[in-house]
């Protein structure tokens, strides 16, 4: 069964300012909803599925308490300066060396999962941006390709490979297409 991560709650002391910050980012409103004495506001950042609330009667946690939550973006530098624009207070660039440690700037070859900046929200609700490049194997949400060309090529590539499956197992697979699709997503270049 599918668990998707929908939603992630930010404890704030001031509903519009935060409302306003985000707003600011770009994030779409989703929802401003009052009932009683309760209030939740959802926003979504660009591209995203999951989705921010904040609002009062919501949550007992300390406002600003929440840590490093990863927003990924394709272009470290350029969703930093993106952000900067914005009057964000964002930190410089910075990447994991071959050590693990810190160190300024982008990764040298801005290897995937490894380039980082910061920021937070007007609680000290704090952002960490992650440039990925390409998803480890397995790691996609939807597969693509540029044209029908393309898919018919990747078609190719796992009928051959799933051939060469069957003459292992010495026999017919009757879940192919379960096969083909975990093999079209893992090889998407």
């Amino acid at each position: 069964m599918d668990m998707k991560l929908e939603v992630v709650v930010l404890p704030v002391t001031d509903v519009d300012r935060t409302k306003h910050f985000y707003k600011t980012l770009g994030w779409r409103e989703d929802a401003d909803i009052r009932f009683g004495t309760s209030r939740i506001v959802q926003l979504t950042p660009p591209g995203s599925t999951a989705s921010v609330h904040f609002g009062t009667g919501l949550t007992d946690a300390t406002p600003g308490s929440v840590r490093g939550t990863y927003l990924v973006v394709d272009d470290i530098e350029a969703a930093r300066a993106e952000l900067a624009g914005h009057g964000v207070d964002v930190s410089e660039v910075f990447h994991r060396d071959e050590t693990g440690a810190f160190a300024p700037g982008a990764h040298p070859d801005h290897g995937t999962y490894s380039s980082f900046a910061s920021f937070s929200d007007p609680d000290g609700n704090t952002w960490l941006l992650q440039e990925i490049t390409t998803r480890f194997p397995g790691r996609v949400t939807g597969v693509t390709y540029d044209s029908a060309q393309q898919l018919e090529e990747a078609l190719r590539e796992a009928a051959a490979a799933h051939g060469e499956h069957e003459k292992e197992t010495g026999q017919y697979d009757e879940q192919w297409p379960v096969w083909y699709a975990r093999y079209l997503t893992d090889h998407q270049a």
